[in-house]
């Protein structure tokens, strides 16, 4: 299939939508980034790869990390990890403190900053060096060589008031162990990785494969473990957006404040989507547009 020319086709159509949304406003550097950029990269279990516009300009992947650092966990935890984390969507924003308080410090999910929180304190008691193993782990899925963003990590933890706020409630009921700066100064890295948008898709590519990284051929984890981590993004990638995502596109995926997306055709590929302009819910405005395009023009969609 022509995807080029179907990238080309689809973009050509939503580029004419009103621009609605604006970049993250509070985060201060992804405040500075050029809201028109865009760019998709496609990447399938044969090896090949598709393009186009910004798909080679590197950008901040933000909570699109979150299913990386849970893919870690889960592999080294196994079941145990759900003792301290649901996989039900929120229904409320991504850092609702209401919530956490009610469920008495277990988050509903992985993916909202709560239950990422839990995620990245698992990693700190588990590695020695969190910081580097994990971009060690990001960097055996990307086969190529991706970096935190000082810059970013600097100026996520200068706004950190909510997600300090969020550790705080969930050390008084016992579900943080490890010293909260240590934590939270991890967790700020791992958002702030740059990738671009063939890295992403790359990176993702295993997610498609039952847990196979596909170029290497090593299990990252097996298929059960791959498909309940698709599952989760199916059901919570998309903050509290999730249901919308999924009826009008149909994939596992995840969204990131940085205007990324990366979606999951398993068994046969996986996508990246980057535009920074971002709508009510937290999400790429034009990315999420696109991607159903894509799946409603081609019948990609998983049902």
């Amino acid at each position: 299939m022509d995807f080029n020319n179907i990238f080309s086709e689809i973009y050509n159509e939503i580029k004419a939508i009103p621009s609605k949304g604006s970049v993250a406003q509070y985060i201060p550097e992804l405040a500075l980034v050029d809201p028109e950029k865009f760019g998709v990269s496609l990447v399938n279990l044969d090896g090949e790869k598709f393009h186009f516009g910004n798909a080679q300009e590197k950008f901040s992947i933000q909570s699109i990390a979150k299913v990386l650092s849970l893919t870690m966990a889960y592999e080294i935890q196994g079941e145990k990890l759900w003792e301290r984390v649901g996989v039900e969507p929120s229904g409320t924003a991504f850092n609702s403190l209401v919530q956490l308080e009610y469920e008495k410090g277990i988050p509903r999910n992985p993916f909202i900053n709560a239950g990422a929180l839990v995620i990245a304190d698992i990693l700190v008691s588990e590695l020695k060096n969190p910081k580097k193993e994990f971009l060690d782990f990001v960097n055996q899925l990307c086969h190529t060589k991706v970096a935190y963003s000082p810059q970013v990590a600097a100026s996520e933890k200068s706004c950190a008031y909510v997600n300090t706020a969020l550790i705080n409630l969930m050390k008084s009921f016992g579900n943080i162990k490890n010293d909260i700066n240590e934590v939270m100064d991890f967790y700020f890295h791992l958002c702030s990785i740059e990738m671009t948008c063939e890295e992403l898709s790359q990176t993702f590519l295993f997610l498609a494969n039952d847990g196979v990284c596909a170029l290497s051929q090593k299990v990252i984890v097996d298929q059960s473990k791959s498909k309940r981590i698709n599952s989760i993004m199916q059901l919570c990638g998309f903050y509290d957006e999730a249901g919308e995502f999924s009826f009008k596109v149909g994939l596992p995926g995840k969204s990131g404040v940085g205007g990324g997306i990366v979606v999951v055709r398993p068994h046969e590929f996986s996508m990246a989507v980057w535009s920074p302009r971002l709508n009510a819910k937290g999400n790429s405005f034009l990315g999420t547009k696109f991607l159903e395009l894509f799946t409603t023009k081609i019948d990609y969609s998983i049902f």
